[in-house]
């Protein structure tokens, strides 16, 4: 298997575990971040397959991910619902996710200085620009969910540890 399969099917596991998570999520707000974590995972997948097969320069947009998890936690802090988490399950899978996005991450890192070709390790840097924001959104939800009232948290949370990068 060489090294875009590998990535490929990093990126495709990580969308099956982000479609899970959100399919048993009961909180609507983490559902949607859970399911655009899944989307972005996708895109990833096709900017490997354009450069596996030697497309012309393909490109990784760039994403606004940060700003959308925190507009929906504030929508859920306007909503002002009580949540009811189990959050030795709910971290358990959540820290999973941490160490999924970690380990894609340095994985691109690796990879970035190992390819020869520019343009590769370019989009192998970006990818894991990328996968260091999916990891801060995961260290996040699992603080939310960790809190002994994550309902109070999430009323005085500023989510200043989400700034772009």
């Amino acid at each position: 298997m060489n090294i875009y399969e590998f990535a490929m099917q990093m990126e495709k596991d990580g969308e099956n575990y982000y479609r899970l998570l959100a399919k048993e999520s009961t909180i609507p707000g983490l559902a949607n971040i859970f399911t655009m974590l899944a989307d972005e995972e996708v895109k990833h997948f096709n900017i490997l397959n354009d450069v596996s097969k030697k497309e012309q320069n393909p490109q990784l947009a760039e994403t606004k991910i940060l700003d959308r998890v925190k507009n929906i936690f504030v929508t859920m802090k306007v909503a002002k619902k009580e949540f009811h988490i189990d959050s030795t399950k709910a971290s358990g899978e959540y820290r999973k996710a941490c160490s999924i996005e970690e380990m894609s991450r340095d994985f691109y890192l690796e990879k970035a200085e190992r390819v020869e070709n520019k343009h590769t390790r370019e989009i192998f840097l970006r990818l894991a620009k990328e996968e260091e924001k999916h990891l801060k959104i995961m260290e996040n939800i699992v603080e939310f969910v960790t809190r002994p009232e994550p309902g109070n948290w999430l009323e005085n949370a500023e989510w200043h540890h989400l700034e772009e990068y």
